[in-house]
C-alpha cells in the first residue's frame, strides 16, 4: 500500500440509552476524537436521544478549549433489537475539518 494514500479515520460506535451518563459518554466521545477517530452514536427512544445530545454538547465543551471543533450529523438507522426492527437516531460526530475538506460542495462554499 502506498504511503501517500490518505487513510479514512476509524469510526467508533457508542450505544447510548436513557440511563447513560452524559458526562461519561462525553468523555468517551472526546477521547475518541482526540485519538483521531470519528464517533457514531446510536440511540433508540426519546430519553436515549436526549442523553446523546447532552453528551455531544458536553464533549464540545471538552474539545473546544484545546482547539478541536466538532460537527454532528444526525440520521436514521434501521436496527434489529431482540428480533424486532427499530428505528434508531444516529449521530456521526467528527472534527469540523474532516468532512468540510473532503466535500467539494460544502455549506461554506454554497453561502459564499
Amino acid at each position: 500500500m502506498s504511503n501517500d494514500v490518505e487513510r479514512k479515520p476509524q469510526v467508533g460506535c457508542l450505544k447510548v440509552s436513557s440511563k447513560s451518563s452524559p458526562a461519561s459518554v462525553a468523555g468517551a466521545i472526546a477521547g475518541m476524537i482526540k485519538d483521531g477517530s470519528c464517533v457514531e452514536i446510536q440511540s433508540v427512544g426519546a430519553g436515549a436521544v436526549n442523553q446523546a445530545v447532552k453528551a455531544i454538547a458536553i464533549s464540545r465543551g471538552f474539545l473546544s478549549p484545546i482547539g478541536i471543533e466538532i460537527v454532528c450529523i444526525p440520521s436514521f438507522a434501521d436496527i434489529v433489537i431482540d428480533g424486532e426492527y427499530r428505528t434508531a437516531i444516529r449521530f456521526d460526530v467528527e472534527p469540523r475539518h474532516a468532512r468540510a475538506a473532503s466535500t467539494p460542495d460544502s455549506f461554506e462554499s454554497r453561502i459564499s
